[in-house]
């Protein structure tokens, strides 16, 4: 019995993870935290202990994925010390680019196989398979056919710490941080099993001077920490969990089943499920951190508060987007100018997109659109700078698209936040009546199309252009009436509404294939997103409503309160976290029971794993 407990504790289970939802990993915290307690302020053993601890944790999570992260790790370290200890310019930029190759090998041999080999055989005609050499290698150790090598499975959180390995080699570049110098320090910061799976992502310069310093944790810090993690656990299995599984994934398993009005529910329930669920899983690592005396940086801060797209990207995976920003947009040149990568980077994309579309009309516009910037930018110098930026930007966003999968979908969902955020810099600059007159030949375009085509998206077109447009007429009447009294707070929750509503709309895209085999994601993706759109920009019957609206009553008031609780002012979330953290110990205990025991009432009949395990 006692030796069977022991296999099972130390055998990975591809279908049961280690997951914070689990009574597993509250007991497993338990036994890391009194190891941790002992050793809390011997800090080199600290760290080591944390490092084995954590690579544990992801065999737990990945299984034989770890050796992966075991070499990426050691990799990383020694590089990072060739790096530092090149006397010259060129010696230390073939280091960093040897140790960049590196890291996007194997982010890319694991994440994009797949699409690069439906580009390739889009391309030259050929009908190449995906074949998994890891599997192969293992197979051929092991002397026995144990893997499957038809199939390459993505490892979890390689994206993650992939990111957080190069920022370690960049920051040491730009002398930002020195090389770490023991391997055991340098495994912890790589691998720390809070944020390891899912992020955030971490920074070298954030984190590393923290792996040196002593524990302190005050009994406010404390009370915060066990804060974060009630706050995290409800939002996955109250909010994430319990929309997903009772309709969200019913939805999107089969719109065309649903009515227009269910698909549109889906998709707002959406945009509220994947924010529980990731900002649930940072919630509950930053607590768990906070608790061993370590600090997560903020990954989201209120982002449907955003009153335009790029203010949500500051908001939303907020870790992601300054890497992005730090590591990809400012290199390309940023605000400031193109580089080679710029043109290149979007060239590229743009052929990809072209290739993986198959549509000579897609290729028309990307070529027109190419030539127009590159006209405008050489004979109009003072447009330059500007036409620069936005390259830049859209760059970056695709990029990002890119990060979160690799499929069509995902380069659309991308592209889509890119265009939103280029859109908001031209409207913000336009004045009421030429944003009408704008919106007007829009709303009347898409009318247009619609009547030549019948086709439902551009019936979506002529319903949201048609409402932004009463809105804008709305404003400019009341201010060509000579009205002087300005309504910021109605100005700022029609933005937010307008916010949300595009990012909703983009997410179609996102989750349609989010949790598909990329060999069949592309096509399976672009089917589910054609059936909503057709559903949402369909005749609607309303006849059913109220019976709908009362099967779903309890989905559909858990939505309207976790929006709700979402939009409450920071201040008043601040109080109520402050007033839980100063609470008398035993109350607090009560308390957390009290949640504990309401949250896991909502508990679905399998635990659902983190969406964001699959980047």
């Amino acid at each position: 019995m006692f030796f069977d407990f022991l296999k099972t504790l130390f055998s990975f289970d591809a279908d049961s993870p280690l997951l914070f939802t689990q009574f597993y990993f509250w007991a497993f915290f338990a036994i890391v935290f009194a190891g941790f307690a002992l050793l809390q302020n011997k800090i080199l053993l600290r760290n080591a202990f944390l490092f084995f601890i954590s690579l544990f944790f992801y065999f737990k999570t990945s299984g034989l994925f770890i050796l992966i992260l075991l070499f990426t790790t050691v990799y990383n370290f020694y590089q990072a010390k060739f790096l530092y200890r090149s006397k010259s310019g060129a010696g230390q930029y073939i280091h960093l680019l040897t140790g960049l190759i590196v890291n996007l090998f194997f982010l890319c041999y694991f994440k994009y196989a797949y699409f690069f080999t439906d580009v390739i055989n889009t391309i030259f005609g050929t009908h190449w398979v995906i074949f998994d050499a890891f599997a192969w290698t293992g197979n051929l150790l092991s002397g026995e056919e144990r893997f499957d090598v038809s199939n390459i499975l993505l490892p979890v959180g390689i994206s993650f710490y992939t990111f957080q390995n190069i920022s370690y080699l960049m920051d040491v570049f730009r002398k930002r941080v020195e090389p770490v110098g023991n391997l055991l320090n340098f495994g912890f910061y790589v691998t720390f099993f809070p944020q390891l799976v899912a992020g955030p992502i971490v920074r070298a310069n954030q984190f590393i001077p923290q792996i040196y310093k002593k524990y302190f944790l005050s009994r406010k810090q404390f009370g915060i920490a066990l804060f974060w993690i009630l706050n995290g656990l409800a939002k996955k299995i109250i909010l994430s969990d319990y929309i997903a599984v009772n309709f969200v994934d019913r939805v999107f398993e089969n719109p065309s089943m649903f009515s227009g009005f269910e698909n549109l529910v889906a998709l707002f329930g959406y945009s509220l499920q994947v924010y529980a669920d990731f900002s649930g899983y940072t919630d509950i690592a930053i607590g768990v951190a906070m608790l061993m005396g370590f600090y997560l940086p903020k990954n989201f801060d209120s982002p449907y508060k955003a009153t335009n797209p790029g203010n949500f990207w500051k908001r939303w995976h907020i870790s992601l987007s300054k890497w992005l920003q730090d590591y990809l947009y400012i290199p390309m040149g940023g605000n400031r100018e193109a580089t080679f990568s710029t043109y290149f980077l979007i060239i590229v994309i743009a052929l990809i997109a072209l290739i993986l579309s198959g549509s000579i009309w897609l290729g028309a516009i990307l070529l027109l659109i190419t030539c127009a910037l590159l006209y405008v930018a050489r004979h109009y110098p003072e447009k330059r700078k500007k036409i620069n930026t936005n390259l830049n930007l859209m760059n970056t966003m695709l990029i990002g698209g890119i990060w979160h999968g690799a499929s069509w979908n995902f380069m659309i969902w991308g592209g889509l936040n890119g265009v939103g955020i280029l859109f908001y810099k031209f409207w913000k600059n336009w004045n009421l009546f030429t944003r009408m007159m704008i919106l007007s030949a829009v709303t009347y375009l898409c009318y247009l199309l619609y009547c030549a085509f019948q086709s439902p998206l551009f019936r979506i077109g002529v319903v949201w252009a048609g409402i932004i447009f009463v809105g804008v007429l709305i404003r400019y009447s009341y201010s060509f009436l000579g009205g002087k009294k300005a309504y910021p707070r109605l100005e700022t929750a029609w933005a937010i509404f307008q916010t949300f509503v595009f990012i909703s709309f983009t997410r179609l895209f996102f989750r349609s294939g989010s949790n598909l085999d990329p060999a069949e994601a592309n096509q399976t993706a672009w089917n589910t997103a054609q059936s909503m759109v057709a559903q949402i920009g369909g005749t609607w019957d309303f006849s059913q409503t109220g019976a709908m609206i009362s099967a779903y009553r309890s989905v559909f008031a858990l939505i309207v309160i976790g929006m709700i609780i979402h939009w409450l002012p920071e201040n008043f979330k601040r109080r109520y976290r402050l007033v839980f953290a100063r609470l008398p110990l035993t109350i607090m205990a009560i308390v957390i029971v009290t949640g504990i025991f309401i949250i896991y009432q909502f508990v679905t009949a399998d635990l659902q794993k983190f969406i964001y395990f699959q980047f």
